[in-house]
């Protein structure tokens, strides 16, 4: 019998994801079939902070920030995810409650693997493991970026820093430099670097006149040639 096309096209996205990359075709396609979906909207929240997620995610489309709530209401994003990363994976493992909440910076779509399923369909292959072990070591090296831009005394410094940490993640190169795809406002931006807006405008604004930057439709930015970089990133 002939396979549904939207199967066909699923299996096909669930290949292409880091997560799913080197599994067998066999293995993609019997996950795909205990894997449920949702779509969010830009601002909604996924995963609420203390929630105890039984669940893995995966986003399939779109892109997610990670943040904290101080105790002065203050947001504290400690990372953003685009397609084919994952979340949810810590209060999985170890059954507490999630410490951070995540939130859609745009149109998302999310595929979830439930606790019992990631056991014994996911983590007990192999290749898997040493694939979701891989992208654990790299979200541990995003944390100590985090850790660094933190540390940083200069404002400015802790903007070049995030701005040259979206590039790598989130940029498309071009004879004109380095586009960050993702849409940020400068509120999150300010968020990211632990600053505030006010501070996070001027210096955008400092670095357009300067010729670093330049700012294209719909909030992207452009990373010019003439960029300076924080010598740690």
């Amino acid at each position: 019998m002939k396979q549904p096309a939207i199967s066909i096209r699923t299996d096909s996205l669930l290949q292409e994801l880091p997560i799913f990359r080197g599994l067998p075709g066999g293995d993609v396609a019997e996950l795909r079939t205990v894997m449920g979906e949702r779509n969010f909207r830009r601002n909604e929240v996924i995963l609420f902070e203390e929630d105890t997620p039984r669940c893995l995610y995966v986003i399939y489309e779109g892109r997610v920030k990670v943040a904290q709530i101080d105790e002065e209401g203050r947001e504290q994003i400690l990372a953003v995810h685009k397609r084919g990363d994952f979340f949810g994976e810590m209060a999985l493992l170890d059954g507490k409650t999630s410490p951070a909440r995540v939130v859609a910076l745009e149109e998302t779509r999310v595929g979830f693997l439930g606790r019992a399923d990631f056991e014994t369909r996911f983590l007990s292959n192999p290749i898997a493991a040493r694939q979701i072990m891989s992208l654990l070591c790299e979200r541990l090296r995003d944390a100590w970026f985090m850790l660094k831009v933190l540390n940083l005394q200069r404002a400015e410094d802790r903007v070049r820093a995030v701005l040259s940490h979206m590039a790598a993640r989130f940029g498309t190169r071009d004879a004109r430099g380095t586009a960050i795809r993702l849409r940020m406002t400068h509120s999150e931006l300010a968020d990211y670097a632990s600053l505030s807006r006010e501070t996070v405008s001027r210096i955008l604004k400092r670095l357009e006149q300067a010729g670093e930057i330049s700012v294209l439709e719909k909030r992207r930015i452009l990373i010019t040639p003439g960029f300076q970089k924080i010598d740690f990133v």
